[in-house]
């Protein structure tokens, strides 16, 4: 058999690895030393042992059964994690597209505004009169009215832009994590691997 036939095998005969095949060999032998006893004492001592090897099995089927609750429940956690990091990034897209546009309409105020000023030259070459002073305060208060849309735009674009970096930084940290807390299980199932090894021996 190979190496991964041999594991394999293994752990479908020792469940989670944990040994429970060896502890139900020991129960067997127990019981059965526990029939063929003699004495009274050694059938008790026999019966102890027995007790206690059940024990551990059920300490280690309870044990495996917090793990695997533990284990879906995490699952459950990354999923949710994994859905809210989809919403964020989707979110994060719409705003990009909402500055995008708030870009575009600022561009095409300022290329108004320039056309305004240069409308403004031209107009004070002509002779001063009543209605190109009237004219000339609407263009004022309406060069006035873009100049504070464009720099509300400029506001939000700029908060959309730390919104973005604080979004991507907090999907960074978060698979860092994740990474870490992967790595922690590995090698905390490492430990005991080596030392259920070392119990064996």
């Amino acid at each position: 058999l190979s190496t991964d036939e041999v594991i394999r095998k293994r752990l479908l005969i020792d469940g989670d690895g944990a040994g429970d095949d060896r502890r139900i060999n020991l129960l067997v032998k127990s019981f059965i030393k526990w029939c063929n006893s003699g004495s009274q004492e050694e059938s008790y001592s026999q019966y102890q042992r027995m007790l206690s090897t059940l024990s551990q099995c059920e300490f280690s089927m309870g044990k495996t059964l917090l793990v695997y609750d533990m284990n879906l429940r995490e699952m459950e956690n990354y999923e949710k994690i994994y859905k809210d990091i989809e919403n964020s990034i989707a979110a994060a897209h719409e705003k990009i597209s909402e500055c995008k546009k708030q870009i575009l309409q600022a561009k095409r105020i300022r290329k108004n505004r320039q056309e305004y000023d240069a409308l403004a030259k031209v107009i004070q070459h002509h002779p001063d009169n009543h209605e190109t002073l009237k004219q000339l305060e609407a263009l004022g208060k309406e060069l006035q009215n873009l100049s504070h849309i464009k720099e509300n735009v400029e506001d939000k674009l700029e908060l959309r832009r730390k919104q973005f970096h604080v979004l991507l930084s907090t999907i960074h940290e978060l698979q860092q994590t994740l990474e870490n807390d992967e790595k922690l299980s590995e090698a905390e199932e490492s430990q005991e691997t080596q030392m259920e090894a070392e119990a064996k021996q």
